[in-house]
């Protein structure tokens, strides 16, 4: 949020904060969950570069359309396993996993 906006929401009497202090995450539940969003980032960008439906997908790691919808939705019933196995199987390498979570 821009400075400039943050200051009117302020006069107007509203507290601004990060998702991380309204939730009262820890630093490690946070940087859990940053790791997971891009790792599902990462998955829904590297499978239309793939130019792949979710289906396509679904069918080449042996799952179904909407487990991919979820994990591209970063739906938090999807472990961290599974979107790395998914971005194996799309060609993406253990170096640029790396820098995703990073």
């Amino acid at each position: 949020m821009d400075k400039r906006k943050k200051e009117k929401l302020a006069k107007k009497g509203w507290k601004v904060g990060s998702v991380a202090e309204f939730l009262d995450l820890s630093a490690e539940e946070s940087a859990y969950i940053e790791m997971k969003l891009a790792l599902s980032e990462k998955l829904r960008g590297q499978r239309q570069r793939k130019k792949l439906t979710q289906a396509e997908l679904a069918k080449a790691i042996e799952s179904s359309q909407s487990r991919v919808a979820k994990m591209e939705a970063g739906d938090p019933t999807v472990s961290i396993d599974l979107l790395m196995k998914s971005l194996l199987a799309l060609g993406v390498s253990k170096k640029e996993l790396g820098r995703t979570i990073s």
